[in-house]
């Protein structure tokens, strides 16, 4: 079972809503951060996840973006709104540091299962304390960078997702060609739990915006059969790099790259990568965030393509 982490900006939100069908149909399981203190696009998404009977997480209290600068949770009216009726859903709460028991007792208040998404509490057996008065309790979902194994064995009994960062943040003109990605859709067996996840070709490393782009890149992740199944992550660069000038002429230098390796049958066919091959032809620049949407579009497909198949 795969759980993609969103946070919830425009174009992740865009992600979720234009693919719930397919998201659905493969039984992927996304989890939302939300990240504005504006609903209308996380209410968009859910409304198409409703309708394509798909399973989420929502989280409640966000650790970054509008909600977290002001220590708010989702209010159980806004939640009521968004999921009212729904059963396929479970409300997300991110034990960190600071966990305590009056906010167990505040997620006694919202009549939805409970995901606890581990992610910087450190102390295992309090924390096993805190949750024992919960009887909805549905998963455990593991930031991998911030739980060690030692922490993760204590939680057991239901089911148990680890959530693995595959992409390396850095300035675009610095990332090379093919770097590895993760093999966690392989090995999460190996490691104790009954499915992963990822932050797609976003990362953990949240900002509130991007710099100026210097350079513009295209990320695309596979799978390589002759690898054993690992997934690889090329970055297509444009070949300009020295000021932030021309942003869509430098992603149609990327773009013509990505072309190559589609040419040559480098790379799986995908609703995004048929895209891309669409704005190659017309010579199209649509905006940087929605390359970046194809690119999480594509990251989804790739593996529920893969979870299909095996």
């Amino acid at each position: 079972m795969y759980y993609p982490y969103f946070r919830g900006k425009q174009y992740e939100l865009i992600t979720i809503r234009e693919n719930a069908e397919m998201i659905a149909r493969n039984n992927i399981v996304p989890v939302i951060e939300p990240v504005r203190s504006s609903f209308s696009g996380l209410r968009r998404a859910i409304e198409a996840l409703h309708a394509a009977d798909a399973n989420f997480v929502l989280i409640l209290n966000p650790q970054v973006g509008d909600l977290a600068k002001n220590s708010e949770w989702l209010d159980l009216e806004s939640c009521m709104e968004f999921l009212s009726g729904y059963t396929n859903c479970s409300i997300g709460f991110i034990a960190n540091a600071t966990v305590s028991n009056v906010d167990i007792f505040r997620l006694q208040e919202y009549p939805f299962p409970v995901s606890v998404i581990h992610n910087g509490c450190t102390r295992a057996r309090d924390l096993l304390e805190l949750l024992s008065p919960l009887d909805n309790l549905r998963e455990h979902i593991f930031i991998e960078e911030s739980c060690s194994r030692l922490y993760r064995r204590q939680f057991n009994g239901i089911q148990r997702i680890l959530v693995r960062d595959g992409f390396i943040k850095r300035t675009n003109r610095k990332h090379p060609s093919r770097e590895h990605f993760s093999d966690l859709h392989v090995t999460y067996h190996d490691e104790g739990v009954d499915g992963f996840g990822d932050f797609l070709i976003v990362g953990d490393d949240y900002s509130e915006t991007g710099g100026p782009a210097y350079a513009v890149a295209i990320h695309l992740t596979y799978i390589d059969e002759d690898e054993d199944d690992d997934m690889f992550l090329n970055h297509y660069v444009s070949d300009r790099q020295l000021d932030p000038t021309d942003p869509g002429g430098k992603f149609l230098e990327a773009l013509n790259k990505l072309h190559r390796d589609i040419n040559n049958g480098n790379f799986p066919q995908t609703g995004a990568v048929r895209e891309f091959m669409d704005l190659h032809s017309r010579q199209h620049f649509p905006g940087l965030g929605y390359v970046k949407k194809l690119s999480m579009q594509h990251h989804v497909e790739v593996i529920a393509k893969f979870l299909t198949s095996n």
